[in-house]
């Protein structure tokens, strides 16, 4: 996350990055994101004004039946859960939440697109699984998005971007990012089984 000041808002800004979520009681602020395939969740707590951004990615498909027990679906719950605990932290409830939902692009690479619609898939299905209202949504499309969100008024204003060099900049980004939580997946596949009949501890890949 960058933390800037925005002389065209006359606001603080937060700029929100992959794999980044940011909560915040503070009004006269403005964040901000660039998206291509993934996702941003904007929650707000609709009594308290306690609002939340995220920015996250799946790293391959899932399917909606098996979503609770999807290894893949675990990297967006966690982009979700974790948020939701830091707004409860500084006065949120979750049943007073609300969401507005962007992303899922499928902008400029392919390799991106089944993501994107996975990405689409899992945040409608966690937000109807968690009883959380979706007042807003622009997800989809073939182009990228860039988002400006506005606490006090849970205004978003959202530009929808083409091909540029700043969206091929955060396809690359994004795919970078992707590439990291494969990586993360395939670490945690290694794993340490501890046979007490051999008295020792013996290393093995789980089949995936």
């Amino acid at each position: 996350m960058k933390k800037s000041f925005n002389k065209k808002f006359n606001r603080t800004m937060y700029e929100i990055f992959a794999g980044d979520f940011f909560a915040t009681k503070e009004q006269n602020v403005v964040l901000t994101t660039l998206l291509g395939s993934c996702i941003s969740v904007f929650l707000r707590d609709r009594v308290s004004g306690v609002v939340g951004l995220n920015h996250f990615m799946l790293p391959g498909s899932i399917k909606v039946e098996e979503l609770i027990f999807d290894e893949d679906a675990r990297y967006g719950i966690n982009a979700m859960e974790l948020m939701i605990n830091d707004m409860m932290k500084i006065g949120a409830r979750k049943n007073r939440l609300q969401a507005k939902v962007f992303g899922g692009g499928q902008a400029l690479d392919n390799t991106l697109n089944n993501v994107a619609k996975s990405n689409i898939t899992f945040i409608d299905s966690y937000l109807s699984m968690e009883e959380i209202p979706i007042v807003a949504q622009d997800v989809g499309g073939n182009y990228g998005r860039k988002l400006f969100f506005f606490p006090d008024t849970y205004d978003v204003y959202l530009k929808r971007i083409r091909y540029q060099s700043t969206l091929d900049n955060a396809v690359k980004s994004e795919k970078r990012f992707l590439h990291w939580m494969r990586e993360q997946r395939s670490r945690e596949s290694e794993v340490t089984l501890f046979g007490e009949s051999q008295g020792g501890v013996v290393s093995a890949k789980k089949s995936n």
